[in-house]
């Protein structure tokens, strides 16, 4: 890069965002030199963003509408703070033309394009208009109120955001209002813009973007594309760097590389972005959006170039000129999203502390490696986070880099496998399955990932029932191992222990029931002769397995056991031998899957329902969730009113058989 005759010198940023993104920025703002300040809701008054900020302002409130998506009281904050530049991540108002206007209209540097270009592709009704006037393949636009069945399927899609809020999939023209009006309640929760509009629905297909970075004087570079195509609800979650789609089809790169640098042209645009397509296994394309922000995978891009992106955008806001050229991409990269949510489960977001995260082998955070292969953590969380219901549900990103595809893969699978997470569900299993199959190896991604191979085997555990079995059994060892460490006498003697051998000891797990003997001559397991206990601490056990030795990491959270080995991570919960009366809940009652809000109604007492009728719908982490009847029958009671906040387990509604 070279510099400019007119530089703005930034010294204070402040970071319009949560979580990871924050983090990310700051550890750049760091190397550089600058202050930074965070804002933080109440429910994120702990998190790792605000410790690690120069400088944090508190935004008084819990969801987005009250923190996060406040022009005014983020202006405020970066004023009282003393910054001098506001950088918005990605998500919230990062994609706001009223919020940079607002920015620059107080004297501050934004950090990100002019708002003229953010308007310009911020509606994704009028950015294809304006794409199709410069040349860039497009798919048409459809009117809500004008869709026929001829159209079907459509896609739904919000016109101020992106992240899979406010996209629905209709296939039957009768679904199509009710799927407009949920689509546009999760875009104004999201984005504070209810506007949405339909587009043609391609079941199978490639995403693919490219990594645009413009600077002041005219300079467009387009960085390399990535791959984004395996997505749950229209929201990416394994990205990687080159797309393997267009490394074996000729010429596609360099025409995706013209229409990106024409779609940034068209608009003026400065400082980093993403030109989003939609391809097919031909190699033709059609302009999707424009992201006008940094975006989640922008690691993988960074891993394959060797760039800092947040310092280019940096150095563009404080008006420096770009190289003619971006530098070469060398190797692949791969990003996966680790999720507090359960793909079993309809991909149903889960809330808690998280007790416990550690990804082994780790080279860098939150920046470029220098090695030839490695892996870097990108995290909103740590040990003791606690994950609510107000945000996105995502944990982390976890990115491996390497010469070939196939060795990111793998070593990001490892990697996965042997992470420490306790406390929450998350979709690991899930992607450690997706890395290792055998048609992501091949580099056969589409859209269609998930329906093609069947999600149910692709979430299914990776750990074999032999790894349930030892992990189970280690887990009982060790709880045994830290109730004599605890015992105010006789410590040394092992539970359980009898002169005159007995019936053996019994802990019972949800997933597995150990029965076991501690003797004279050793550990006693029924059902297995092939196990030698070889030592047991409260938090480690060694056994011995048909001569193999292995270790295993036990941790204990309430009624939680979390075994940990190369075998896979186990989690465990203690069944009680005796279960609390009042814990009971009446026949035919509808639990709720997750903590959220009650956003309507859709039944009143007395009412006859069927099987699979929606009885209300749920908002949790920004996405709205529709609770089914579980049968056919009569709603008997109903103690949940819209606006109410729910806890996981909580009673919304019974259900009584006529019978």
């Amino acid at each position: 890069m070279t510099g400019a005759g007119d530089k703005t010198a930034l010294r204070s940023v402040l970071v319009a965002n949560r979580g990871e993104i924050a983090r990310r920025v700051f550890r750049t703002c760091r190397d550089l030199g600058l202050s930074t300040v965070a804002v933080f809701s109440d429910p994120d008054a702990g998190a790792p963003h605000v410790r690690e900020a120069d400088a944090a302002v508190r935004l008084p409130g819990s969801t987005p509408s009250e923190t996060y998506l406040r022009i005014d009281a983020i202006i405020a904050a970066a004023q009282a703070a003393g910054a001098d530049a506001v950088h918005p991540g990605y998500g919230f108002l990062s994609e706001n033309a009223s919020f940079a206007r607002a920015v620059i209209d107080a004297g501050l540097t934004w950090i990100g394009p002019p708002p003229d270009a953010i308007d310009a592709m911020g509606s994704k009704i009028e950015s294809k208009r304006l794409m199709a006037a410069a040349g860039v393949p497009t798919l048409p636009e459809l009117d809500p109120a004008a869709v026929t069945a001829a159209d079907l399927p459509v896609l739904i899609k919000a016109s101020a955001g992106g992240g899979g809020r406010g996209m629905r999939v209709v296939r039957d023209l009768a679904d199509l209002p009710q799927e407009v009006e949920l689509a546009r309640a999760e875009a104004q929760s999201a984005f504070g813009d209810p506007t949405v509009f339909c587009e043609p629905y391609l079941a199978t297909g490639r995403h693919i973007e490219v990594q645009v970075m413009a600077d002041q004087d005219g300079t467009v570079w387009a960085v390399g594309e990535r791959e984004c195509s395996i997505q749950r609800r229209h929201q990416k979650v394994v990205e990687e760097a080159p797309s393997p789609l267009v490394e074996r089809v000729d010429g596609m790169r360099k025409q995706l590389f013209e229409a990106a640098r024409a779609a940034a042209q068209a608009v003026g645009y400065t400082g980093a972005g993403t030109v989003e397509f939609i391809a097919d296994e031909s190699g033709r394309f059609f302009f999707l959006e424009m992201n006008t922000r940094l975006q989640v995978e922008h690691p993988v891009t960074e891993c394959t170039t060797g760039l800092d992106l947040v310092a280019l955008q940096l150095a563009v806001a404080e008006g420096t000129r770009l190289d003619l050229e971006p530098p070469p991409s060398r190797g692949h990269s791969i990003e996966v999203r680790l999720y507090a949510e359960d793909p079993s489960a309809g991909w149903q977001p889960q809330s808690g502390t998280v007790h416990r995260f550690a990804v082994p082998g780790v080279d860098v955070r939150f920046e470029v490696g220098v090695r030839p292969a490695g892996l870097r953590l990108d995290s909103g969380v740590e040990d003791g986070s606690v994950v609510g219901i107000h945000y996105d549900p995502m944990l982390a990103k976890v990115i491996s880099w390497a010469p070939t595809r196939t060795q990111a893969s793998l070593a990001l699978a490892t990697a996965l496998q042997r992470t420490q997470l306790h406390g929450l569900v998350t979709n690991r299993d899930l992607l450690v399955n997706v890395l290792r199959h055998e048609a992501f190896l091949a580099g056969d991604t589409d859209t269609a990932f998930f329906d093609r191979h069947g999600l149910d085997a692709l979430a299914a555990p990776v750990q074999t029932p032999d790894a349930v079995e030892l992990g189970a059994l280690a887990g009982a060892l060790a709880l045994d191992a830290a109730a004599r460490a605890a015992a105010p006498v006789l410590a040394r003697i092992p539970s359980g222990w009898r002169n005159v051998p007995s019936q053996p000891r019994r802990v019972e797990f949800d997933r597995a029931t150990v029965e076991y003997r501690l003797t004279r001559d050793g550990l006693l397991v029924e059902g297995r002769d092939d196990v030698v206990l070889v030592s047991a601490t409260p938090v480690e056990v060694v056994l011995t397995v048909a001569g193999v030795q292995r270790r295993f990491a036990v941790a204990q959270h309430g009624d939680e056991v979390d075994v940990d080995s190369p075998l896979g991570a186990v989690r465990l919960r203690l069944v009680p031998r005796f279960v609390d009366p009042a814990d009971a809940v009446a026949a035919g009652s509808l639990l709720a899957p997750m903590p959220g809000s009650v956003v309507r109604l859709a039944v009143a007492v007395g009412d006859r329902v069927t099987a699979g009728q929606p009885i209300l719908w749920l908002e949790a982490m920004k996405m709205q969730h529709q609770i089914n009847a579980p049968a056919d029958g009569v709603v008997a009671e109903l103690p949940v009113r819209p606006g109410q906040q729910i806890e996981v387990g909580a009673v919304l509604a019974v259900v009584q058989s006529e019978e």
